[in-house]
């Protein structure tokens, strides 16, 4: 079995037959979809971020729901460890509610979007470009109504995705938005150019996500944290989890996690650690010690030497890959495991109930 099937599923059978049939195409499509990045996006990418540092921004806001958020807060960290610029995540009712209007005369303000559809990342970017910003949306459509209202576009070429879980979609927004990143400091991105190879073994390795998978089969509530790049995966597993088998999933920084929340957590309370191999990580090993002597159900998503001080977990490749482009990867088994999870529950990761794929806030 290649890891361009990493289940045992007949592709072209109806999708009543086989739950989490899309789902679990699309997440094996994620190799190609770095890879297309790399070689056929990468110019692209890299001609708007020089645009832009050309113009020299002040500042920097992220704008962004859902997945894309996730995707965002990335980007944030990035923009602030690697560039030193002050960066903040957006709140759209300010505009779109209450009519605010900021002076954003040489703030850069970044709209991540899959489907680049929703009215009030819309309306909130057209204000922001009235009010002197420079404009950027990141999006899969490139004729979308967002990419329209920007300045600039970034299209991550991820295809159509059509499971209502985003998964290819999330890794190319990230890969994108680290591209774009280390074009404003003059970087070539070479870091990323191991993403592809290592993103097919990960997926190859889908059996040892199902063993992980039995642990969840009951569980009434799941704890993910995790530190410094490492953060945003830690929300992406925890929305995925909720999303797909509707287990409340709740994701910290394991520094909020010590201010007050750790409470909740006790011998049976299963916790998922996404253990960078960085600084991050380095920042996560008192608030794993912590779980550790609570006797927690410590799952370890990272290096070796951290999964073999937990209960259980999976091995990542951390091994010569930066700590800046390793979300990139520790988010692929945890969206295999929110897969797995699913159908071990009797669910269909392919249409979770009340959702729809282009979610249209205001």
């Amino acid at each position: 079995m290649t890891a361009t099937t990493p289940y045992p599923h007949d592709p072209h059978a109806p999708h009543s037959e086989v739950p989490g049939r899309i789902m679990a195409r699309e997440m094996a499509e994620q190799p190609a979809v770095l890879r297309r990045i790399l070689e056929k996006g990468a110019p692209a990418i890299r001609q708007v971020a020089q645009d832009i540092a050309a113009r020299k921004p002040r500042f920097v806001l992220l704008t962004a729901r859902g997945t894309s958020d996730n995707a965002a807060l990335y980007a944030k960290y990035l923009l602030e460890v690697r560039l030193g610029l002050p960066c903040g995540l957006t709140s759209m009712s300010t505009t779109t509610a209450y009519g605010a209007r900021p002076d954003l005369t040489d703030v850069l303000v970044i709209a991540v979007s899959q489907s680049g559809g929703s009215p009030d990342l819309v309306a909130s970017t057209r204000a922001a470009r009235e009010a002197g910003a420079i404009t950027l949306a990141v999006t899969n459509n490139r004729d979308s109504a967002l990419a329209g209202v920007s300045e600039y576009h970034i299209d991550i070429l991820a295809g159509p995705e059509k499971a209502l879980p985003a998964t290819k979609t999330y890794t190319a927004s990230l890969l994108a938005l680290y591209l774009f990143v280390e074009g404003l400091r003059g970087g070539d991105g070479a870091p990323a150019r191991v993403l592809p190879g290592l993103a097919e073994h990960l997926l190859a390795r889908h059996d040892e996500v199902r063993t992980l998978a039995a642990r969840y089969r009951f569980a009434e509530r799941m704890v993910i944290t995790s530190r410094g790049f490492g953060y945003p995966t830690a929300k992406e597993a925890a929305l995925k989890l909720m999303e797909t088998s509707y287990i409340p999933a709740l994701s910290y920084s394991g520094a909020d996690l010590l201010h007050g929340p750790l409470a909740m957590v006790d011998n049976v309370s299963p916790v998922i650690a996404v253990v960078t191999d960085g600084k991050g990580g380095e920042a996560l090993q008192p608030v794993l010690d912590r779980l550790r002597g609570r006797g927690a159900d410590l799952v370890v998503i990272g290096p070796r030497s951290q999964v073999e001080r937990a209960s259980a977990g999976f091995v990542l490749p951390t091994e010569d890959v930066a700590e800046e482009v390793q979300p990139i990867l520790e988010i692929i088994p945890l969206q295999l495991l929110a897969h797995e999870v699913t159908i071990a529950r009797g669910q269909d990761p392919d249409a979770p109930r009340a959702l729809a794929k282009v979610t249209e806030t205001r």
